[in-house]
């Protein structure tokens, strides 16, 4: 089953996306686009072109998981990717643009962290 948790790694994918693919086409393009381990249980984010339409695929120990959402109004934001040409996001930022907040306006106050 597919959750949303701060232990799983995100990955966006950041190119266009065909979103008629399904779970064995985008585990290809994790392989061979991305150059990541598709089994290895990380969730990677995949959106088409008009931003609607978005797809979270999961090795679920047994098969692939594929979560599909689409809006009937309105677009999905695309995170900023790195230097490195990957994007990693959070847990927490993957439900704020699962649920349409606006990353930049997105104000954290500081916390105590411990640095070990």
């Amino acid at each position: 089953m597919l959750h949303l948790s701060s232990s799983s790694r995100y990955f966006y994918y950041n190119s266009i996306a065909d979103m008629r693919k399904g779970a064995y086409s985008l585990s290809g393009l994790v392989r061979n686009q991305m150059q990541l381990d598709v089994l290895s249980g990380d969730v990677f984010i995949f959106m088409g072109r008009r931003c609607n339409k978005i797809k979270l695929l999961q090795w679920d120990s047994d098969g692939f998981a594929l979560y599909e959402k689409r809006l009937e109004r309105g677009s999905f934001e695309r995170p900023k990717m790195n230097e490195d040409g990957h994007c990693n996001i959070s847990a927490q930022q993957l439900q704020y643009i699962l649920q349409g907040v606006v990353l930049k306006s997105i104000q954290h106050r500081k916390r105590f962290v411990l640095n070990g």
